[in-house]
């Protein structure tokens, strides 16, 4: 056997760590000070792994248990609030949702809700000749709301708009609530504007307050604004004086500006700027609703909610509503622009709508 040959370079085995393991290290121990884990001598702390695989996995650990309170704190909420919803279903009169025609599933195609709020007087008002009942109180805001298939438009009707009541002649539109209710409210709004209504939603008033201070308040920038309402707090009312700029409101100032129709600050204000000012405050509510400041107050919000508000439509169907309003945007609301004025048979003035604007008013709530 011839003798080996001496190779210019040597030959190196991988052992049980590998040819990686056995090259980094002594690559490391070639490099003066240089160690692989800070400790003397190049060898790693034996805690070191442990510590990091233990503090990463505590905090998969934590998010974990973040994410499944947040989880259950929601559905907590949801079911508050379709349970307070079934319960106030039963508020609305048998009469108003048989006035009502059937419409589609909001979420896959479009229904017409009317929105009514009315001027009834807070109980203990002293207001000379005040209804504190909602037997005999007027409609104080009508609204059309297209929503649902991703369409969401608002129509408002000014409250004085003269039409005709079934059963009861020509008059300012706000007194069919008076002599019938929401069933009488929706028949007339159907007959003034030719529209089929598939839902029905009256504005309780009593309880607006209470869920305004349940979600903390809202932030509302303003004008402007002094203003009496139900014979003001001399009267048993509410009163509101600001002045320009952003305002933090509570259930009982939110409910007033809502309501203010005389801007004894600014006369020369409008119908219009009164369904803006409605307008902002929705918007000042959602936006509360989705802070997160508002997060911890959510169940608690979630069962006052559907207290605010009589209406034929159950928990799951108002899920269906706010999520097809959600998805449709926010579209400023159009308002009937009334074209004159006339003297009804008691003398009192209504506003006239010529029937071509209101003809072009619900081709644009309708078909957008």
């Amino acid at each position: 056997m011839e003798p080996m040959e001496e190779r210019p370079y040597k030959v190196y085995r991988a052992g049980p760590r590998g040819l990686r393991t056995l090259l980094r290290g002594e690559e490391e121990a070639a490099v003066p000070g240089r160690h692989r884990s800070g400790g003397p001598g190049g060898e790693r702390a034996p805690h070191d792994d442990g510590a990091r695989t233990g503090g990463r996995a505590l905090a998969r650990r934590g998010l974990k248990y973040v994410a499944i309170a947040v989880v259950v704190w929601l559905a907590l909420s949801l079911v508050l609030f379709i349970v307070s919803a079934q319960i106030e279903q039963g508020n609305l009169p048998a009469s108003a949702s048989a006035a009502l025609s059937s419409g589609p599933n909001m979420l896959s195609s479009t229904d017409t809700v009317l929105v009514i709020g009315t001027d009834q007087r807070p109980s203990g008002s002293k207001e000379p000749g005040a209804n504190t009942s909602d037997a005999g109180s007027r409609s104080d805001t009508l609204m059309l709301w297209r929503v649902g298939g991703g369409t969401s438009r608002r129509l408002s009707i000014p409250r004085d708009t003269v039409a005709s009541i079934p059963g009861h002649g020509t008059s300012k539109i706000n007194a069919a609530y008076a002599y019938g209710g929401p069933a009488l409210t929706v028949r007339t709004v159907e007959q003034f504007t030719g529209i089929k209504i598939n839902h029905v939603i009256v504005v309780n008033l009593a309880n607006f307050p209470k869920f305004v201070d349940a979600i903390g308040g809202i932030d509302v920038t303003t004008g402007r604004i002094c203003s009496d309402i139900s014979g003001g707090v001399k009267n048993g009312g509410f009163s509101l004086d600001l002045k320009p700029g952003t305002h933090h409101l509570d259930g009982r100032d939110a409910l007033t500006l809502a309501r203010t129709r005389e801007n004894k600050c600014n006369p020369a204000e409008s119908d219009l700027t009164r369904v803006r000012r409605q307008q902002q405050i929705l918007n000042s509510i959602k936006s509360k609703l989705l802070s997160p400041s508002t997060f911890l107050r959510l169940p608690l919000a979630s069962w006052d909610a559907p207290k605010v508000l009589r209406t034929d439509m159950g928990g799951f169907t108002l899920l269906g509503l706010f999520a097809g309003a959600e998805i449709g945007g926010s579209a400023p609301v159009n308002v009937l622009k009334p074209n004159g004025s006339t003297t009804l048979a008691d003398g009192e003035s209504a506003l006239t709508v010529a029937p071509g604007t209101l003809q072009s008013a619900v081709k644009r709530l309708m078909n957008g």
